[in-house]
């Protein structure tokens, strides 16, 4: 492809085109060179070149989509799961290494996550799966991923970014929480102001890190049941349950047929009227309950 183009506005674009990492880049760099290219009859050898070229990145992108392609076969999908779901450089690698055990590449090349990294977040006595999803602008991103999962933690650095994104994840079914990080030093009450005028649950990344892990945990609507055997103290780590989950469906999570084996039950917690109450397999279950199940 010829060089020998004088437009300063030509030679950017070509640069950004041998710099991009994604069809979606290329194609907007080729755009651009298209735009800019010589419109008299000794540029249009190289005007056919660029719509040539323009015209197999769009058939690549076509089928790209088509595919769908997928990136999370293998997760396991934990009773708990949030995404970080941002653009390129957004922040999702620091915050994933903040909130969790993970380790993920942090850099300021841009499309540094090429594959969803998993981390967990220990919180109130539960263990939360956070994933990062490679950016949503580049061709790892796993849309799928997404749409699955219980919360979906949306990093951007401006206002204008939330909008974008939110766009682009219209089946996306999990609770979202705004997360903004403040890299321009931006005000942050003007931020809070126009983020609470749109009714957004957020949190601006400067403040409390512990905010943010209640905000998680407080979005899956979820309880926490602790088991116990007679004579035995509670189970360390709690069941993760439905709200108004019952006795029986926590003997099910437990063992698939162990309700069937199940002789007596006894309660303590938020549910029960009194300490080491008897009750059936139909009673309602409530956030910190411990079941203690007799066995046949």
């Amino acid at each position: 492809m010829p060089i020998n183009v004088n437009d300063p506005e030509y030679t950017s674009a070509e640069k950004e085109y041998y710099e991009s990492n994604t069809i979606e880049e290329k194609l907007t760099a080729l755009k651009k060179m298209i735009s800019h290219a010589p419109k008299h009859k000794g540029g249009e050898n190289l005007r056919q070149q660029l719509t040539t070229r323009r015209k197999k990145l769009e058939q690549e992108l076509i089928k790209k989509q088509k595919s769908g392609k997928r990136t999370s076969v293998g997760i396991k999908k934990s009773d708990m799961q949030a995404i970080l779901v941002g653009k390129t450089n957004s922040g999702k690698s620091t915050l994933l290494k903040l909130l969790t055990n993970a380790e993920p590449r942090i850099s300021d090349t841009k499309f540094t996550t090429t594959k969803p990294i998993i981390g967990m977040l220990g919180y109130a006595s539960t263990q939360i799966q956070i994933i990062e999803n490679p950016a949503i602008d580049s061709d790892y991103y796993d849309k799928g991923l997404t749409n699955t999962a219980d919360t979906i933690l949306i990093i951007v650095n401006t206002l204008e970014g939330i909008k974008e994104i939110l766009e682009k994840i219209p089946k996306a079914q999990g609770k979202k929480i705004i997360v903004f990080n403040n890299k321009k030093n931006l005000d942050e009450r003007k931020i809070s102001a126009t983020l609470q005028s749109k009714k957004y649950n957020f949190l601006i990344l400067s403040q409390n890190l512990d905010e943010l892990k209640e905000k998680i945990f407080q979005s899956f609507d979820k309880i926490r049941v602790y088991t116990k055997e007679p004579g035995k103290p509670k189970s360390p780590k709690p069941i993760i349950m439905k709200p108004h989950s019952t006795i029986f469906e926590v003997a099910e999570k437990i063992l698939h047929g162990f309700s069937k084996n199940v002789k007596e039950t006894k309660i303590w917690g938020p549910s029960s009227k009194f300490a080491g109450q008897k009750v059936g397999l139909k009673h309602k279950l409530k956030d910190l309950d411990v079941v203690e199940f007799k066995t046949r």
